[in-house]
């Protein structure tokens, strides 16, 4: 593992290095990407760092200075041995008080970059009791306030499941805490919109935009109980790409599915074409 903070590469990630009233840390106010590496190589820098820009004026932080953001994610690529990795840029809005107003001292902007486990092709997933609240301040942004995915997470977790599933408000499928979600439905590939609150994943703009000469998808809202109708369900995401799903809650399901496979077939040849899509 490498990190880098504000410009500077620490010797150690574990070397003290963020100050105690980072208003990221006081009340997670931040936003951030996680970006896949393959052989060395970040996977879709470009709308990551378009996505974390969106992310941190809806978030009202200021605009992150990008070109600073990919001398730090080549500061802790640079040199290592990734065959397959991640890398996490953080943005906060910096020093602040003990308290929800903001400073005005700057960001802080880290990068920190690790090699990571490979996806199984398949995994399990279970749908929480909690929603996601579409028409809230933070709906469609990646933030660091992560509190209440976490909690999921690990709801999902003590259910034999590796991801967590929500619906909206309104009891519409939504998202995964760290993933998109897409099923086929009487041989259609179907997504939630954006409009049901979840975020706009990278892998799940590239599934769209590359699996459509080849497979009937399209965005649609249902009630989170087509999950239990649903042919095949799988989950898109940047350490996960195309992943199957063989269980959602206590229902067993053939995974990957004949759908699931052709998708996750035409992502893998589209990304080996290209390392920014």
């Amino acid at each position: 593992m490498r990190a880098w903070i504000n410009g500077r590469t620490l010797e150690s990630p574990d070397e003290p290095a963020l100050g105690v009233l980072d208003h990221g840390l006081v009340v997670g106010d931040g936003v951030f990407e996680t970006v896949k590496v393959v052989d060395g190589i970040p996977f879709a820098l470009t709308r990551h760092l378009e996505r974390l820009a969106r992310s941190a004026a809806g978030l009202g932080i200021g605009e992150p200075d990008l070109d600073l953001v990919r001398r730090g994610v080549e500061a802790t690529v640079e040199g290592q041995d990734l065959p397959f990795g991640r890398i996490r840029i953080t943005v906060t809005s910096g020093r602040g008080p003990l308290g929800s107003p903001r400073g005005h001292e700057g960001q802080t902007v880290v990068v920190v970059t690790e090699p990571a486990a490979r996806p199984d092709a398949t995994t399990a997933i279970a749908t929480v009791p909690w929603a996601r609240n579409e028409r809230g301040a933070l709906s469609g942004l990646k933030t660091t306030s992560y509190a209440e995915n976490a909690l999921m997470v690990e709801h999902a977790i003590r259910h034999g499941a590796s991801e967590a599933v929500m619906a909206n408000t309104a009891g519409l499928l939504c998202e995964g805490t760290g993933s998109c979600i897409f099923y086929v439905l009487d041989g259609q590939l179907v997504t939630p919109t954006l409009e049901s609150g979840c975020l706009a994943g990278v892998t799940r703009a590239l599934v769209l935009e590359w699996c459509r000469d080849e497979i009937d998808v399209v965005e649609r809202d249902e009630p989170i109980d087509v999950l239990r109708r649903a042919d095949e369900i799988f989950l898109a995401g940047t350490t996960r790409d195309v992943q199957g799903i063989s269980r959602v809650d206590d229902r067993e399901l053939p995974a990957p599915g004949p759908v699931t496979r052709l998708a996750a077939k035409i992502f893998a040849e589209r990304a080996a074409e290209t390392v920014d899509p």
